[in-house]
């Protein structure tokens, strides 16, 4: 009874008008302002690319790049809505389609989403990829319009399925008659382009839009402006808005980084019935979003990165001193026949262990190997405990992560 009393009152509390928030939706990742702050030459650079749709010209292919939280998503699905605006006052036939290709997770799951925007429908599971195409066509000829297909983490699309499906639709403007499809595409990798094939790369004819991390600065002007919607007068103090922004600007620029700052701290200071947002709520909800990050990092890694990670993972539980580029491949390949999965090269895995160290989740230095010539040593750049606790919902990878390769066992036999 007294634990039931207690959870009501949390209940009553949270039911009551907050004494901190006005609108805490202000400050979640996918509300789009009514204005951006520091991002209107990219806005107009964008809006000049796609403003032909509205007299059923063809646009050019857009690729967007730029590290997280630098607004590259924000801002299209700013002007998309403005331009949906538009052709709707106009009566101009355009239609678009956002995706989130991490979200969406395959190849099928993206093309049915196209499809639906031109109101052809199609199966849950079940047709072949060329069928899925030859339906679109169909839909967009009997539309007659243009399509704005908006393709967001493009880059994950390309790793996980290849990069058959973006040449398909560079080239599915050639067999239409009276509609038009244009491409923008968003990708936190700046290296993006060198995955695709050339006969890709010649059909996108793309431009190019890099966004720039904010500063210091530049995020306390977005803080300040979500801030007047998203708290109650006088709940923030300035040093703790202050700090949001200079926090958030040390880790490369990222608005979402600031917002989820200052989102946290003010629900920290609500759950402990304080009045007003502090530093130390700031400093409390740095630690705590860390942790939570991290984890959200290794759940949404593609499969091959989480499959190389494991294998880091059971190097560093057996024998962290042979955990070198080669023993991570032998014991990656065994992982992969686990699972049913096709290995990659060894070259692609290297590729993957830098992408992995770059994001901390993996540290490496090149030691020497005397006459046999040098190598890299790997070692995990997070707690063993953390992958643990990231992998525990995927019960395959759950069962890799508390399994022992032949490779290893063999080796710890040996010793």
């Amino acid at each position: 009874m007294q634990q039931k009393d207690a959870l009501d009152s949390i209940f009553e509390r949270m039911l009551n008008q907050s004494r901190i928030f006005r609108d805490r939706e202000v400050l979640q990742h996918h509300y789009i302002p009514n204005k951006l702050p520091h991002r209107e030459e990219e806005i107009h650079r964008i809006v000049e690319v796609i403003a032909p749709a509205l007299k059923s010209y063809k646009c050019s292919n857009l690729f967007i790049y730029g590290k997280t939280g630098t607004g590259k998503t924000a801002a299209v699905k700013y002007v998309l809505e403005r331009l949906m605006n538009k052709s709707r006052e106009l009566k101009a036939p355009v239609r678009s389609c956002y995706v989130n290709c991490r979200l969406a997770g395959t190849e099928y799951r993206v093309l049915s989403s196209l499809c639906s925007a031109v109101d052809v429908k199609v199966p849950f599971t079940g047709l072949a990829t060329g069928e899925i195409f030859e339906r679109l066509k169909d839909g967009l000829n009997s539309q007659r319009s243009s399509l704005l297909i908006v393709l967001d983490e493009i880059d994950y699309l390309v790793k996980e399925c290849g990069d058959t499906s973006l040449y398909e639709l560079t080239r599915v403007n050639e067999s239409l008659q009276g509609s038009r499809v244009s491409i923008i595409g968003i990708s936190n990798d700046l290296r993006f382009k060198e995955l695709l094939d050339p006969r890709v790369l010649s059909s996108l004819s793309e431009e190019e839009i890099v966004f720039k991390p904010y500063n210091a600065a530049e995020l306390r002007d977005i803080l300040q402006e979500r801030a007047k919607l998203a708290f109650q007068e006088g709940a923030l103090l300035e040093g703790a808005l202050n700090l949001c922004a200079a926090l958030a600007a040390a880790e490369h620029g990222d608005a979402r980084r600031a917002l989820d700052l200052l989102r946290v701290a003010g629900e920290l200071a609500e759950r402990e019935g304080a009045n007003l947002v502090t530093e130390e709520h700031v400093r409390l909800a740095e630690r705590r979003i860390e942790h939570d990050r991290v984890i959200e990092a290794v759940r949404n890694l593609p499969l091959h990165s989480k499959l190389v990670l494991c294998s880091a993972y059971l190097l560093a539980k057996v024998d962290s001193s042979r955990a070198t580029t080669g023993d991570i491949y032998g014991i990656y390949c065994e992982l992969c026949k686990e699972v049913g999965l096709e290995p990659l090269t060894q070259r692609r895995v290297s590729s993957l262990l830098n992408e992995l160290d770059v994001i901390g989740l993996l540290s490496s230095n090149v030691i020497s190997m005397g006459r046999y010539g040098r190598t890299r040593r790997i070692r995990l750049g997070v707690g063993r405990s953390v992958i643990k606790e990231a992998f525990a919902e995927d019960e395959r990878l759950k069962r890799l992560i508390d399994h022992v390769p032949r490779c290893l066992a063999a080796s710890t036999r040996r010793s």
